[in-house]
């Protein structure tokens, strides 16, 4: 297995040096009696006194599955398709073995298993949440042993994570009975993303098609379950697959308003297009247990969606908004000038135009932009 992935390794480890912030640590155990060596991926920009707090994310096996998950962490938040996250890698390489021991006769942790199921949750966490700043939605990833091993924490009357991603896990052989007893009960909004593949280890395979076929029959509106079976992949190269994936499920509801959302929800929102993006903001803040900024596609499209539905309200207070996440950037000036300008205003519509001469750009919004509002009105 380390072969295999000595080569991706190797790439996510040059790619990690480009935004640097990953932590070596030697971690003191005393559930495990030793000490255990974590890796901790910051998010861009990190800074401890602000008051932004980020899921976090656990990956077992970390030796080698640290990395992908990591790059691809980075990669989707940096399109704003997920938020930033703190990744927290556990190295297992030579202790994966016993970690994941479970017993023969009630196939749940039992001995060492035991003991590390523990350090995880009376240990590790509660370290990170004392010294990072992340919020209660807690991710946790694992591949083969380490896949099954984290079903066990659903388990708990309060599962210690809210999303689980299970890349071909080799599961107890009661796993399947075990998940068709507890998923009908689980009552908090939980993210469950399992994969195979066409070329997946037979007996692996079986086992998890058999526990698809469970899951996918069960009817609990807080289970969010996702499921892949990838053509032409294996045991290990699915791994690169299934994590994007996994998060694109996950954060699903996060992502920026897209075309189908736009047309199929905010256009027929009965309150309008600016009380749409409130609940939107509003929800996201509830499911994943933090505050997301504004996006600049966001405002976009209730802007659009304002002017067509003639909705001078909505346009009003999302100028405002706009002012407010947005107060060093051509953005504020911009909408609030659209406002105005839709009111029949054009005074204040050029004033607010000229207003944002001299703030930062956006992505979408230039100096150029402004110039031809304003000899447009001028005329």
């Amino acid at each position: 297995m380390k072969t295999r992935f000595t080569f991706l390794s190797l790439f996510f480890f040059a790619f990690l040096l480009g935004f640097g912030q990953v932590k070596y640590e030697t971690f003191e155990s005393s559930k495990l009696d030793g000490s255990r060596d974590i890796k901790i991926q910051l998010p861009r920009n990190y800074d401890p006194e602000d008051e932004v707090l980020y899921p976090l994310v656990i990956v077992l096996d970390g030796d080698y599955l640290f990395e992908p998950v990591v790059g691809n962490t980075d990669y989707q938040s940096y399109w704003e398709d997920i938020p930033n996250c703190l990744v927290v890698g556990i190295n297992q390489s030579d202790t994966r073995e016993d970690d994941f021991v479970y017993g023969e006769t009630n196939n749940v942790p039992v001995a060492e298993g035991a003991d590390f199921f523990e350090f995880i949750g009376m240990e590790l966490i509660p370290y990170i949440e004392d010294n990072y700043m992340v919020s209660d939605f807690r991710i946790v990833v694992g591949h083969d042993l380490s896949a099954n091993f984290i079903n066990y924490y659903l388990f708990k009357d309060k599962p210690l994570f809210r999303a689980y991603v299970l890349l071909s896990p080799e599961l107890a052989p009661e796993m399947v009975n075990f998940m068709s007893e507890r998923v009908p009960n689980i009552d908090i909004n939980t993210f469950y993303y399992l994969a195979t593949a066409t070329d997946d280890v037979k007996q692996l395979k079986t086992d998890i098609l058999a526990l698809d076929n469970v899951l996918k029959g069960i009817e609990n509106e807080k289970f969010n379950y996702k499921f892949d079976n990838f053509e032409d992949a294996n045991h290990y190269s699915l791994v690169g697959l299934g994590i994007p994936k996994a998060l694109n499920s996950i954060f699903s509801f996060y992502k920026p308003i897209t075309k189908k959302e736009y047309k199929e929800q905010v256009l027929e929102y009965p309150e309008g297009p600016y009380a749409y993006l409130m609940r939107k903001y509003e929800d996201i803040e509830l499911f994943f247990g933090f505050k997301k900024k504004v996006v600049e596609n966001d405002l976009r499209a209730i802007a659009s969606a304002s002017k067509k539905k003639n909705d001078l309200e909505s346009l009003k207070e999302l100028s405002k908004l706009a002012r407010k996440e947005y107060p060093d950037s051509m953005i504020g000036a911009w909408y609030q000038g659209m406002y105005y300008e839709e009111e029949g205003n054009i005074r204040k519509a050029l004033n607010s135009y000229k207003s944002g001469i001299l703030l930062e750009e956006s992505d979408f919004i230039t100096k150029d932009m402004l110039l031809d509002k304003i000899y447009e009105l001028q005329e």
